[in-house]
């Protein structure tokens, strides 16, 4: 039954994300499409895995401001589990590859979404520099993983330098979301699928800061997120 779950969650995120072209089409590249759709595949899919998704810290979220928001990588599920906690006209950093995914890669192009080719690190630092720019004169957030890849949920794994570059170049506030450990465990004979808590850790300021700074910056969000993810952990064991 839990795979049943997970299979029709899946494949009512695609047919989502097919409906929604009319969407892009219609404003293509506008930013707030991709909060709505992120939204309704985040509360849709959960609801069909029958998964629970206690929230702490929301407040932390700034509210009418640009912002640059980091979050941990553990599984697919993710976008089901945080599609609908990001800030208005978010963009997000994804690899080449989302673009051969069905429906879910034309949108994610339409979305006026940063695509990163990763074997090519310089190029892709740069790259993230520059939207720090665009940032500042479009009035957008970014979300970005900087674990680079999934660690389905074996803890939380070096930080790649782009989101903090991106965060400094705009002078915008770095956001936390921390997502506890978890797997397709499910509960019972329906298959419902685990609780899964979600926490929004304070903003850090980056005004004023300079590249120089990244590595201490890195060092202070990878030792506040693992230090939550953790704590995650023990309160959904309690």
């Amino acid at each position: 039954m839990a795979l049943l779950r997970k299979i029709l969650a899946w494949t009512g995120v695609l047919l989502l994300c097919l409906l929604s072209m009319v969407l892009y089409l219609a404003r293509p590249f506008n930013p707030d499409n991709n909060r709505i759709l992120a939204g309704a595949c985040a509360r849709f899919g959960r609801a069909v895995l029958g998964m629970q998704r206690p929230l702490y810290g929301a407040e932390n979220m700034p509210k009418d401001r640009s912002m640059v928001v980091i979050a941990n990588h553990q599984h697919n599920d993710d976008f089901l589990i945080v599609g609908d906690v990001v800030p208005r006209r978010l963009v997000a950093v994804g690899k080449a590859g989302l673009l051969w995914v069905p429906f879910f890669g034309q949108v994610f192009w339409l979305g006026g979404n940063v695509i990163l080719n990763r074997s090519r690190s310089r190029k892709s630092v740069a790259s993230m520099q520059a939207v720090g720019d665009t940032i500042v004169h479009e009035r957008k957030s970014l979300w970005v993983f900087p674990e680079g890849t999934r660690s389905r949920g074996k803890g939380l794994q070096s930080f790649k330098k782009g989101a903090f570059y991106a965060a400094i170049a705009s002078g915008s506030p770095l956001v936390m979301v921390c997502v506890g450990q978890y797997q397709d465990d499910s509960l019972g004979w329906l298959g419902r699928r685990k609780p899964v808590p979600l926490r929004v850790l304070p903003a850090i300021e980056t005004t004023g800061m300079t590249n120089k700074d990244i590595p201490e910056l890195i060092a202070r969000c990878h030792s506040a997120m693992a230090k939550a993810i953790a704590e995650l952990g023990e309160s959904k064991a309690q």
